[in-house]
C-alpha cells in the first residue's frame, strides 16, 4: 500500500512538491523553534568575562594548529566525565566564542576544565616535548611556538570582528588591545594595570612561557589554555560536582598522577 502511495505522489508533480514542503517544513520546525525559548534555556552568567586580546590570540593559534580534532571543549552530563573532568558544560560559557570549538573527538583528553589545572611551566613543557610530561602521550611537539614572536599589530582588527558578531568589546577594549597584550604576559610592565581595569581582577598577568622579554605563540596559547574553565563561576555555582572555582593566581605544581594532556 505504501509503495502504491509512493508512486502515485511521484507521478503528480504538484502533490509531489506539496509533500517536498511539508517533510522540510517538519525539519525547520524541529530546527527553528527551540531558538524562541532560547532566553529560558540559556543559563545566567553576569561574571562572564571576555577573552583578552592575548588569550584571543592564542585561542585563533589553538585553531590554527588543529588542536581542537584531538581535543574537544565539553564535559557532557555524564557521572563520568563530571568526575573524571569537573562540572559539566553550559552553554553561556560559550556565548562570546566564534567559532565554538565543542568538538567531538578526543584523541586527547577534554580541555573544557584545563584552566589552573596546572601550571603555565607545565603547559609550556608539555606542548615543548609532551611525553617528558606524559610518556604515554601520542600529542606532537609545538616547540616553535617558543620560538615564533606574536604578532600584536592587528589585534585591534580580531576584537572588532569579534564585536561585529555579538562580542561586547569596548573601543577602548580595542584601542588598547596590543598593550593590553604585552601587559599580561608582562605582570610588572606599565600596562598591566590596564589588563585588570579592562578585564576584571580575576584576569591572569604571567610571562606564560616564562620568558618576560619577549612576546610570543607560546604566551598566547598557555593563556588561552589556562582561561578555559575560568570564563565564569556558574558551572561551579549550578551543579553538584564538589570542585570550586579555580584560582587564576594559583601556580601549585600538577599533581603527576591527575588526568594529563594529550
Amino acid at each position: 500500500m505504501a509503495e502504491l502511495f509512493h508512486r502515485k505522489i511521484e507521478r503528480t508533480a504538484i502533490g509531489f512538491v506539496i509533500a517536498i514542503i511539508a517533510a522540510a517544513s517538519v525539519g525547520g520546525i524541529v530546527e527553528i523553534a527551540p531558538l524562541f525559548t532560547i532566553d529560558e534555556t540559556v543559563e545566567d552568567a553576569p561574571d562572564l568575562r571576555l577573552y583578552t586580546p592575548l588569550e584571543l590570540a592564542g585561542r585563533n593559534i589553538y585553531m590554527r594548529e588543529g588542536c581542537y580534532a584531538c581535543h574537544s571543549q565539553m564535559v557532557r552530563t555524564l557521572r563520568d566525565e563530571v568526575e573524571r573532568y569537573g562540572p559539566y558544560s553550559l552553554a553561556v560559557e560559550s556565548r562570546y566564542d566564534h567559532p565554538m570549538l565543542w568538538g567531538s573527538k578526543r584523541t586527547g583528553p577534554d580541555l573544557a576544565r584545563i584552566g589552573g589545572k596546572y601550571s603555565d611551566l607545565w603547559h609550556v613543557a608539555h606542548l615543548t616535548d609532551p611525553r617528558s610530561v606524559v610518556p604515554q602521550s601520542n600529542m606532537p611537539s609545538y616547540r616553535w611556538l617558543a620560538r615564533n614572536g606574536l604578532r600584536t599589530d592587528d589585534l585591534a582588527l580580531h576584537l572588532e570582528a569579534q564585536r561585529r558578531v555579538g562580542v561586547p568589546y569596548t573601543d577602548e577594549m580595542v584601542a588598547y588591545a596590543q598593550l593590553d597584550a604585552i601587559g599580561q604576559a608582562d605582570p610588572d610592565s606599565a600596562y598591566a594595570a590596564g589588563v585588570l581595569e579592562r578585564y576584571g581582577d580575576a584576569t591572569q598577568l604571567s610571562a606564560f612561557d616564562g620568558v618576560e622579554s619577549q612576546l610570543t605563540e607560546m604566551d598566547a596559547l598557555v593563556a588561552y589554555l589556562q582561561v578555559l574553565g575560568r570564563m565564569t563561576s556558574a558551572p561551579y555555582e549550578q551543579t553538584a560536582a564538589p570542585e570550586e572555582f579555580p584560582d587564576p593566581n594559583d601556580q601549585s605544581e600538577p599533581d603527576p598522577a591527575g588526568d594529563s594532556g594529550g
